[in-house]
């Protein structure tokens, strides 16, 4: 072994423990607690076969795809105007923004209590206003809006940063060319940020589809996949099948972020 590569040798090796540790070591126990389980590797097609999986599943990835798509349009517009345009206390306004980033799960599902609760905002305007309480926290919608809070930081930092690198000239010969403003944003804009709007939206998707503290402090009505796993393994100590689970939503969200970063080099590439 040469000088070379010895050193890079030294430098990879934490990385390459941490990855050993963290990541190799806790997916082959997964994968053999679940082959091991009552149903042994059968469990794998109860999960893909049996309703009440399937629709765990579903609602979790649509649930999750709402929420990408709700925040990348929140996110993308909110991004582009803050990063174009001096506001009075931008700088305050992007930390307030960002401020999400810095709570738990946990503390975001109690403020969704707190907004759309039984004795929270809108329930005690509901009362004041129609005679009944209005209420959201305890379902999909409430679980949607957790999650779009804690997801808008994410993608609004990124979509700010690729603002900011692109080439003003494009647009300014796109309209010198008679390109109306909403032609140079699909036009031009739009396929200079896809890249980032990419990236960004498939960490938005993977961290819904993961997400378990917000949903654990709502759910009262809620069947999505973290929780499933967490009644499997906690009520019902069906190991191999909590096992199972957490392998099926780490595939899923494993080849979503794989198809997002194929098409945003894809992107990459195009507008180079």
């Amino acid at each position: 072994m040469t000088q070379r590569s010895r050193t890079l040798f030294l430098f990879a090796m934490p990385a390459l423990v941490v990855f050993l540790a963290f990541f190799c070591l806790p997916m082959a126990r997964l994968i053999a607690v679940s082959l091991t389980g009552q149903d042994g590797a059968s469990v794998y097609w109860i999960v893909l076969t049996s309703p009440r999986y399937l629709h765990s599943l579903m609602v979790t990835v649509l649930l999750s795809a709402s929420v990408t798509l709700v925040t990348l349009a929140i996110a993308g517009v909110a991004g582009t105007f803050l990063q174009r345009h001096t506001v009075p206390g931008k700088a305050i306004l992007v930390a307030m923004l960002t401020f999400p980033l810095a709570f738990p799960g946990v503390v975001i599902g109690f403020m969704v209590i707190m907004l759309g609760g039984r004795n929270g905002l809108l329930a005690t305007i509901g009362d004041a206003l129609a005679g009944e309480r209005w209420t959201f926290a305890y379902g999909l919608a409430g679980l949607f809006v957790g999650y779009l809070y804690f997801s808008i930081p994410r993608v609004i930092l990124t979509v700010m940063a690729a603002v900011e690198k692109l080439d003003a000239s494009l647009e300014e010969a796109a309209r010198s060319l008679g390109a109306g403003p909403w032609r140079v944003v699909r036009d031009v804009m739009l396929p200079a940020l896809m890249p980032a709007m990419l990236s960004s939206g498939a960490i938005c998707f993977a961290t819904s589809m993961g997400a378990f503290g917000t949903a654990f402090t709502l759910a009262t009505q809620l069947d999505v996949l973290p929780l499933t796993i967490y009644n499997e393994f906690t009520n019902y100590a069906n190991f191999g099948m909590a096992a199972a689970l957490s392998i099926v939503l780490g595939v899923v969200t494993w080849a979503l972020l794989t198809v997002a970063r194929w098409f945003s080099g894809d992107a990459v590439a195009a507008t180079a």
